[in-house]
């Protein structure tokens, strides 16, 4: 039996916001005219012993000092149902929020649509929706705080359009109320189903946090999205340095280490402000693929990044991997924030799940997307780097890759036994190919090459902060990059390769990428 939420609306604003900042940007409701005397008799009622003249509150405070939107649900107030006057409080006070470039934070609990009011309360729906969707579309945060219950059309409309979405531990959270379903059906709906820990667990919301942990992580997650995106600070000038010449069947074997730090690993020890997200926020999840936003030094960005750890415990990446990956690219696009992916995996699911859930699609889609992004773009081939699956996250306006990172069309064992009908001859392959980074930086597919001394999983640490140094110093450039023809040269990238003449085998290094006169020819100057 799930309980219904013990904190009311104002308890939550002054739990989130800080203290004494809350500004109401409520007026009187106007009630329906004709209205009965029962129904306004009820709504009395409901004033006295709620505190509040209807189901939503709205206003402006301020969140670890930075002014935000708040609109949130009193359950108290005939079960938070959405009538006429309130959609209009609600749509008022959003298209205020967008008018003003604030983020809203937004926490409903609700019985849904007033059923006193019928049809003319039900399609407000509508105007909510496309007021929370013009919010987005000016490129401003929209957070979702759900408390139990949540259910009916304030589920179904500004209930599930955050960027990012958190539910009260044990919320009831869903379309059909269960008195409703028990009543129509005659029988209860399964338990467990409309809680909020199962919906995380679907993919349909981004985590589970108790009220009191609502402040911080909200902050963290506008550290990430309302960080400036202009003038990043000036970086230090990066190191250049020779690399050794090894062959590529080494950088195989070495990037298949099972203690190779991967993109978790990246993350707790390179980047901060770190929120994890869960889901495509339809229904999937995929382990074999973090989604997470993150600072890289000074710059802000969303990180996909297909997970060794995970791919090792639960398989491969599938079709809704993918997909998840695809909302990051989404977020990415309306926040007009960076988008770094992380190539690190074997390959992806080869399997009659992933064969009927589209992963042939899938990639093409991620392709598409990624290659006319108009957010700017940066790719880092860290590992293993495998079929399809990997080429699916690599269309970037930069593109790095560690010293042991390869790309392939597929695994070299594989592409032997295509050509020679056995596995015998991967490493031969492996080299004919041009897998490796000296190769791929050689032929154009990548940027610039991060050094391993020699191998990254024999000094996690020092890889990761060198590692880190370098993606600050590439994501500041490319923030500084016009963003007219972005994607004009993105493409012309690929419509260049196999075209250009190699550049020649000489040592090859990293080094800074802005400068022809300050880096060695082999590490190539970023396009204009």
């Amino acid at each position: 039996m799930t309980r219904l939420s013990r904190v009311g609306a104002y308890d939550l604003i002054g739990q989130v916001l800080d203290p004494d900042t809350w500004i109401s940007w409520d007026t009187p409701p106007e009630q329906p005219p004709g209205i009965d005397a029962r129904y306004a008799e009820q709504l009395r009622r409901a004033a006295a012993r709620s505190g509040t003249d209807e189901s939503v509150v709205t206003g402006e405070g301020r969140l670890a000092g930075r002014r935000v939107a708040v609109a949130a649900c009193e359950f108290a107030f005939l079960a938070g149902s959405v009538g006429v006057a309130a959609a209009t409080r609600l749509v008022t006070a959003i298209e205020r929020a967008t008018a003003e470039g604030l983020p809203l934070v937004a926490s409903p609990t609700s019985g849904g649509t007033r059923m006193q009011e019928g049809t003319v309360a039900f399609v407000q729906m509508v105007r909510i929706s496309a007021a929370v969707a013009a919010h987005r579309a000016a490129g401003l945060p929209y957070l979702v705080y759900l408390r139990g219950p949540t259910t009916g059309g304030v589920f179904a409309s500004w209930g599930s359009l955050g960027h990012v979405t958190a539910a009260e531990p044990g919320a009831l959270i869903g379309f059909l109320g269960p008195r409703v379903h028990q009543a129509l059906h005659g029988e209860p709906f399964p338990e467990g189903v409309q809680v909020a820990e199962n919906l995380r667990d679907r993919g349909l919301i981004d985590a589970v946090l108790p009220p009191e942990e609502l402040r911080a992580t909200a902050s963290r997650v506008l550290d990430v999205l309302t960080a400036p995106r202009r003038n990043p600070p000036d970086v230090p000038p990066l190191p250049v340095e020779t690399l050794a010449d090894v062959p590529a069947w080494v950088s195989v074997e070495r990037s298949r280490r099972t203690d190779r730090p991967g993109v978790r690993f990246l993350l707790r020890h390179a980047a901060r402000d770190v929120v994890t997200l869960h889901g495509t926020g339809e229904g999937e999840s995929d382990p074999g693929l973090l989604l997470a936003l993150a600072h890289f030094g000074s710059a802000p960005c969303v990180v996909l990044g297909q997970d060794r750890e995970r791919q090792k415990e639960y398989g491969p990446f599938g079709p809704a991997g993918l997909r998840l990956a695809r909302r990051g690219m989404r977020l990415a696009a309306e926040l007009g924030l960076p988008l770094v992916s992380v190539i690190d995996t074997a390959g992806a699911a080869l399997s009659r799940a992933a064969e009927e859930g589209g992963l042939a699609g899938e990639i093409a889609r991620c392709l598409a997307e990624l290659a006319t992004l108009p957010a700017p773009t940066l790719c880092l081939l860290l590992g293993q780097g495998a079929g399809g699956g990997a080429l699916a996250l690599l269309p970037a306006d930069r593109v790095l890759c560690a010293q042991h990172g390869w790309l392939s069309p597929l695994p070299p064992e594989g592409a032997s036994v295509i050509l020679h009908r056995s596995v015998d001859r991967a490493a031969e392959l492996a080299a004919a190919q041009g897998v490796r980074s000296l190769d791929l930086l050689r032929n154009g597919v990548v940027d610039r090459i991060v050094a391993e001394r020699p191998d990254a999983a024999d000094e996690p640490e020092a890889f990761l902060s060198r590692l880190a140094q370098v993606l600050e110093h590439e994501l500041a450039g490319l923030l500084r990059r016009p963003t007219a023809g972005r994607s004009a040269a993105r493409l012309e990238r690929y419509a260049r390769l196999g075209q250009d003449q190699p550049r020649p085998m000489a040592p090859l290094a990293v080094g800074s990428p802005f400068s022809e006169q300050e880096a060695p020819m082999y590490v190539r100057p970023p396009r204009t």
